[in-house]
Order: C-alpha cells, then structure tokens, then sequence
C-alpha cells in the first residue's frame, strides 16, 4: 500500500494519535502480529461458556464501518455517482467471509461530528476539496477516469451502507457520540473477540485487541493485530498511561500543534539521554521521546485520581484541554476517576417536540433505521461532507443549494409541531455543508418552512404514531410536498416505489436548477427504468467513450438526492419503504452516464430504452407526469444537446473498457437481463397514446423549441465568494 493509500486509511473519520501507527509498523514489529481471524474464533470460542450456539455465545468482531468504506468500495469505476449493485454484491460477500468462520459481525458508523472535532472536521473538508478540483480538470483535459492518486468515494457511500448491512441481515448501530468511543465501549463491555478498524485510537482504549482492516486478505481471514500490551513494553509505560502519551502527541481532541512545547522539550531531553537515538526517524524519535516523559511524570498519586501532572508545567486552558482529552479514553467500568460529565446532551429542540417523539427519534438513530431527524431534532446541527462538484460549472448549482428548500419542509415538519412557523422562538438549524464559496468559518443557520398543504401543517405524533388510511394517504402528501410534487401522490401503487422516488427526486431536480434540460431529465429517467434489466455484471461492463464532467456532477447531484428522500421519509413517517430509496433500486454511475452521453447526441428513444417496449411505456408515462408537474409551477424542459467535451486521444477510444462502433446507434450493453415489474403499466393514464407517440422518433420532439426567458448562454458566472447566491425559501 503507497504513502496516499495509508493516508487516506488514516484518515478515513479520524485522525487517531500522530505518528502512533507508523510507529508500530516501522520502530515496533514485534507489537503488530499476523493472525488468521478464523483461527482466532476458534480460540475465543473455546474460552467461552460452550453449550447453547446463541448469537451473544458467538465470538464478535467490532467493525469500524467509516474505517471500512475505502476497503469495501472496490469498484473500478467511481467518479460517475457509485457502482451501487456492483458494491452491495462485494459488501454481501464481505459479510459471507466472516458467517463462514462463525464470526458474528457488529457494525458501527459516526452519528454525530462532535463540536470538539469540528474544526478538524472542516480541515479535511478543505483539503478535499482541493483534490476534487483537480479531479474535475483532469476528467476535462482527458476525458477519463484519473487514477487511483484523486481516488474519491462516492457520494453518500456512508449513509447508505447502513442501509446495506442492515438488508444483509447485520447489526448496525449509529453513534451518538463519538464512535470511536462507542465502538471501543461495546467491545470491552460485551467480551468481543475484537475490534477490526484503522484508527490508532484503538490503541489507546483499554479494549479489545485491535485489528488492521487495511492489512485484512478477506479470502483468507490475515490480517494484523496490535498488541497494545507489547507496545507498553516497548515503550515502557503501563495500559493507563496510554490516553496522557495519545493526547501529547496529538490527537483528534488535542490538536497537534497545542502540546508542542511540551513534545520539543521532551525531545531534547531525550537525545541527551539517548545519543545513540538519533539515527532512527523523528516520528520514532518522538514517541520515544513523549513516552520517556510521561513515565518520569506519572506517579503514584497521578494514577489513582487520574489527574495531570503538575511537573508538566501547562496554563490553565491547555490543562483543561489535556484533560479532556485524557478524560475521552476513558471507558464505562474502568477504575480511573471521571473527570467531569460524559452523558449525551438533551435534545436541542425538545420544546418542540414531544418526549414519545424524542424516544422513538434516538432509538432509530442507534439503529440505524433512520436519517437527519435525530441530528436535527437532538442535534440542531446536520452536516454534509464533500461532493463531486464543479465549481468551474456556474451552470449547476451546488448540492447544498439545491436541496436547501426541500431541507426546510423537513425542519418544518419536525420542528413547527402542526403551526405555521409564525412564532417569535422559530428555532433555526446549524448547516455544516460544503459547497464552492463556503468557507466553513461558522454554519449556515437555516430556519424551517412549513410544508404546503390544502388543509393545515400536520402534527408529527399523528404521522410517526397513527394508523388508518387517512394517516397514510397524510404521510404519502406530506412526503411528496417537501419536494413540491403532490401530483404525483396519483401514481402511487401504478409504477414500482422505487420509481416514484426517482420521478419525484428528478421533477424536484429540474424544478430547483432552471439549466437543467430536458435530455438531463430523459438521462435520470431512462436509468432508473432500465436499470432492472442489468445485472450488476452487465453494468461493470457498459462502455463508454468519453467521461462528461457535467454527468459525474450530476450523478452525484442524484445521490445526495437520495439521502433527502431518505430523510424526508423519515421525518413523514415512512410513506414508502425504505428499500425504495436506496441507490442500487434506482441509480447506477455508469448506466446513468452512458444515458447520458446517449441522450444529449439525439438518440431515438427506442435506443434509449434499450428497445425494450415495457421500459419505453414506463419511460414515456413518467416523462409527462414530469413534464405536467413542472408546467403547472411555470416550468417548461427545453432541450440542450451538450456535445461531450473532446479529449485528447485515438477516435473512437473507449476509455474504460475499450469498444468502439456506433456506439451512439447501439447504446449500452443489452440482453440476458433480469427484468421485475411490480407496477402495472395499464394504470398509468394514456399508455397506448404515450407509446404510438414516443415509439420512435427523435427525443424531444414534443416539447416547445425553443427557450423561454433568458438563455442559459447568457446566464452569467455565479460569484463563488464569499457565497454562491442563495435561493429563495420555499413558498416566497
């Protein structure tokens, strides 16, 4: 594994402890020990009360999941918006290893960016940032995936593999405070065998043994372990000092650059002492160094209160942050004293809410069965991290931008309670989103919008705890309103719900970013429909000739839409079902890409739908309830063939997967599909007429010609500083 492929594993959520992990590798080889996981089981088994084979007799393994992602994500292609089924076919595969051995399997994500990470939070945020940039430039210059150097997981990749675990029958938990705490807690306090992440932190707990997954060989269940007990050896401290070395090497709440005096002096006293030291790698140096430190300060007294020794001469505000730190390695159960309050907080808004909802709200968090209620209603805060974005592309808006309105009627919906927000105490919404002119000093403070219905704003405890067909058909609208598609509620139980989302996901898109054109819309549609005739083996193999940046934004425009659906479905009380809303039912990167590419060089609509009739029929049904939705709020689709820009290269390369022909008149790779058809396409109004007029033909030949209002070619750049303009709040 290069340097940037063990950074990236570093820094996969957390920073752990500076220079601790390639300390291990390089200065302490005999601390990091090859095990056989399966062997391992075995062995834990055994020690255990045998008899009844329950799933808590079962030997555990503690996953990191945000540690996982890069190791799970082995797609070739990731730049178009994520190889969905191609992913969950790996992670089941992933999870079968485990099953085979008798390993049971418990997963935990990040819940919550705690406020004393922020600012790390928004370092690496901006760091990213830069590397997308230079993705972007590279897919424009040379029309291609860049390499493995601008590697970027999809967007959303962490929100939905929940999702994907918990359909694979695993235990899934979200945090709701740190999780490297969470994760290091549960496996101290449930005997497991282990926990498998990449977080040096790890180390630190006095856990369970830690488990590299960047060194694991899945097929044969190798990796290496990190024998905390031998680097105490090696380094001459004792398990309980560990957090006070871990905090003055720098950690994720003891930034690195607050303890370097203290570092430097120990350094300094330490090639006094230790001459011959001087050959070996700083970084070994100084944690040879900081430990020498901390055993000359630690005494008896310090170990009993776990208090910070007074010889190490700090002020008073880095003597408190040195005890946070300290203080958050500090485990349930553990004999060191509890410096202060450690309990989660109380909900920021639970004036606005009922306890019975606050309850139910925290326990589909821990379960992971839900998303962006419990961060706002217990929270107040939402974040989200980066995405494949242009900020070169003035004709797109961010993500952020685009889903703020439809983030509005969900606060709206959670936190105005049945009123119409016309109370002095609106509560307001802290927004951590990245986007092009963000500078991420403060958040954003978004204040809820009720959400447009004919009678009044629906009370929370009557969606979330009702029942009867009144309640259902009242979280179906208010679903659909948070996105300004109530029409649609009509082709609710005639299309599949997987491409009812899809539609109201693609109406709201096109409602939002006034340059979105008519082949875009045909591209997202034309996907979501076609793509239950892929395997995900077809779909590894669709060739294309050239990558558009302006179709990998706005794939990862549609999956950041789909976390929206996700939550606003959460927040209305699960109108459809959850499985409906995740990306390997209707998104694929590169399906949607060669759509794409297909749509805006002018190809029949047969050829779009893979000339498949019953694909063209739902295709066409969907294209004019769209088209219907967006002319009654004044919006008409124009089309806007985008030519792909030119890379340099041979004609006719295909820069993935090699090919060539006609591809434009071929489309992508067809036959020998699966096909499900869970709607009725005989309930959609007007097939027959829809399939005579759409049958063939150019696309697009049914919609007005010519633009109205001002061209897209005079729109102007948007200003990316010190903000891109804000839209309007639903409903002004």
């Amino acid at each position: 594994m290069g340097l940037w492929a063990k950074s990236q594993w570093r820094h996969a959520r957390g920073m752990g402890v500076k220079g601790l992990q390639s300390f291990m590798d390089r200065r302490c080889p005999e601390a990091c020990v090859s095990v056989n996981l399966r062997e391992m089981s075995r062995q834990h088994a055994a020690k255990r009360q045998t008899g009844c084979k329950t799933t808590a007799n079962r030997p555990t393994l503690v996953v990191d999941g945000m540690a996982c992602l890069r190791h799970w994500y082995s797609c070739k292609d990731w730049v178009c918006g994520g190889q969905w089924r191609e992913y969950m076919d790996g992670l089941k595969g992933w999870v079968e290893a485990f099953s085979s051995a008798g390993i049971r399997l418990v997963f935990f994500f990040d819940g919550v960016v705690e406020e004393q990470k922020r600012r790390e939070w928004v370092k690496r945020r901006r760091r990213v940032n830069g590397e997308i940039s230079k993705l972007f430039r590279h897919i424009k210059a040379q029309g291609e995936q860049p390499g493995r150097e601008l590697f970027c997981l999809p967007s959303g990749l962490a929100t939905f593999t929940r999702f994907a675990l918990r359909s694979l029958g695993q235990e899934v938990f979200c945090s709701v405070r740190e999780a490297d705490y969470e994760i290091a807690s549960y496996a101290r306090q449930h005997g497991s065998m282990g926990i498998l992440g990449q977080d040096s932190d790890f180390i630190i707990y006095d856990s369970a043994p830690c488990f590299s997954v960047a060194k694991l060989r899945i097929h044969s269940l190798t990796t290496v372990m990190y024998d905390r007990q031998r680097l105490c050896q090696t380094i001459g401290l004792t398990v309980a000092q560990l957090p006070l070395l871990a905090c003055l090497l720098g950690n994720d709440v003891v930034s690195v650059d607050k303890m370097l005096h203290i570092r430097n002096n120990a350094m300094a006293t330490y090639r006094i002492d230790n001459p011959t030291a001087h050959s070996g790698a700083p970084q070994g140096q100084m944690v040879m160094a900081v430990s020498h430190l901390v055993s000359s300060v630690w005494g008896r007294e310090e170990q009993e209160t776990g208090l910070i020794p007074q010889t190490l001469n700090l002020s008073a505000p880095h003597r408190e942050l040195l005890k946070r730190g300290v203080r958050s390695y500090l485990l349930p159960g553990e004999e060191a004293i509890q410096l202060g309050d450690i309990s989660a907080p109380s909900s920021a808004f639970e004036k606005h809410v009922s306890s019975e909802i606050l309850k139910a709200c925290r326990e589909k968090h821990v379960a992971a069965e839900g998303f962006m209620v419990y961060s706002v209603l217990c929270e107040g805060v939402i974040e989200c991290s980066n995405t494949l974005e242009d900020e070169e592309d003035t004709e797109l808006l961010p993500q952020a931008l685009v889903y703020k309105p439809c983030r509005q009627r969900i606060y709206g919906l959670l936190l105005l309670n049945g009123h119409e927000g016309s109370r002095v105490d609106l509560p307001a919404i802290r927004e951590w989103f990245v986007y092009a002119g963000n500078a991420l000093k403060e958040p954003d403070m978004v204040h809820p919008v009720p959400i447009s219905l004919q009678y009044n704003q629906p009370v929370l405890d009557l969606l979330w705890f009702g029942n009867g067909p009144e309640v259902s058909s009242l979280r179906l609208k208010s679903f659909l309103s948070m996105f300004d598609c109530q029409e649609l509620s009509e082709l609710y139980g005639a299309v599949e719900d997987s491409l009812l989302a899809a539609l109201c996901l693609v109406t709201y898109i096109a409602l939002q970013i006034q340059t979105l054109s008519q082949e875009d819309c045909d591209a997202y549609l034309s996907q979501a429909v076609c793509l239950k005739l892929k395997s995900p083996k077809e779909l590894q193999h669709i060739k294309l000739p050239v990558l558009c940046s302006r179709a990998v934004q706005l794939g990862s425009l549609y999956v950041r839409g789909l976390a929206h659906l996700l939550g606003a479905n959460c927040a209305s009380g699960g109108p459809l079902p959850g499985a409906a809303l995740m990306p390997w039912s209707s998104f694929d990167g590169r399906l949607f890409h060669s759509k794409y590419l297909l749509a805006h060089s002018g190809s029949d609509n047969t050829v779009l739908l893979d000339r498949d009739p019953f694909c063209l029929s739902q295709f066409l049904c969907l294209r004019e309830k769209l088209t219907e939705t967006c002319r009654n709020r004044g919006r008409v689709l124009q089309s806007r063939p985008k030519a792909p820009q030119q890379a340099p290269g041979p004609p006719n390369r295909d820069r993935h997967t090699g090919g060539g022909g006609n591809w434009s008149e071929r489309g992508e790779t067809t036959g020998g599909g699966w096909r499900e058809a869970r709607g009725d396409p005989n309930k959609c109004e007007n097939r027959e007429r829809l399939w005579e007029r759409g049958g063939g033909g150019t696309r697009g030949e049914h919609f007005h010609p010519h633009p109205r209002g001002r061209s897209h070619r005079s729109r102007g750049r948007y200003q990316l500083a010190p903000r891109w303009s804000q839209p309007p709040a639903p409903g002004t």
